[in-house]
C-alpha cells in the first residue's frame, strides 16, 4: 500500500538554489518542447515524443523526466484546445483567442513538475530530484547530495535475506 502525503519544504537560501536549478532545467526543456509542438503542429504525446525525446535525453534529462516533460506539454495543449472549444477564450475572432492560438504555451521557470522515486537521471551523479542537467562540456550538474552521502540499500528481498529499508537520520 502506498501512502501519499503533502509536505511543505522550508529550505534555506543554499537549499533553495539547489532545489530551483533542476526545476528551472525541466521547465526550460518544457518550453523548448512546446515550441517544437507549436512549430510542427504535433501537440499529441506520441508524435511529440518522436520529435523531442532524443534531444531531451541529450540535454541530460533522465528517461522519466523527459517523459514527464513531454506529457506536461501535451496536456497543456489538450487543455488549450478544450478551452477554445468550450468558448472560454472568446469567439473565433476575439483578441484573447487569437493571442492564445498565435504562440506556443509557455511554462514559468518555477512551475510544478511531477516527481517520484523512479525519476533518476541517466548520470551516475544524479541530482536529488532526479533531474540532472547537462552543461555545455557534457558533464552533469549535481544539485543534490553526492551519491556517496546517500544510504545504499535494497528494497527488494533477495534469496534468503530480509529486505532492508534506508535508515532515517
Amino acid at each position: 500500500m502506498k501512502i501519499v502525503t503533502q509536505v511543505k519544504l522550508m529550505p534555506d537560501a543554499v537549499q533553495a538554489s539547489v532545489l530551483e536549478r533542476p526545476l528551472r532545467t525541466v521547465n526550460d526543456a518544457a518550453n523548448w518542447v512546446s515550441q517544437v509542438a507549436f512549430k510542427h503542429g504535433v501537440p499529441r504525446e506520441y508524435e511529440l515524443r518522436k520529435h523531442t525525446y532524443a534531444e531531451l535525453k541529450a540535454r541530460g534529462l533522465g528517461a522519466q523526466a523527459a517523459q514527464h516533460v513531454i506529457k506536461k506539454v501535451s496536456d497543456s495543449y489538450t487543455t488549450l484546445r478544450a478551452n477554445i472549444r468550450a468558448g472560454n477564450l472568446g469567439k473565433g475572432g476575439s483578441g484573447r483567442r487569437r493571442k492564445a492560438e498565435s504562440k506556443p504555451v509557455m511554462f514559468r521557470p518555477q512551475a510544478a513538475q511531477p516527481y517520484d522515486a523512479a525519476c533518476p537521471s541517466k548520470s551516475s551523479r544524479a541530482s536529488a530530484t532526479g533531474y540532472g542537467s547537462a552543461s555545455p562540456n557534457g558533464s552533469h550538474s549535481t544539485p543534490g547530495p553526492s551519491p556517496s552521502s546517500q544510504t545504499s540499500s535494497s528494497t527488494r528481498p533477495s534469496a534468503g535475506r530480509e529486505s532492508r529499508v534506508p535508515a532515517t537520520p
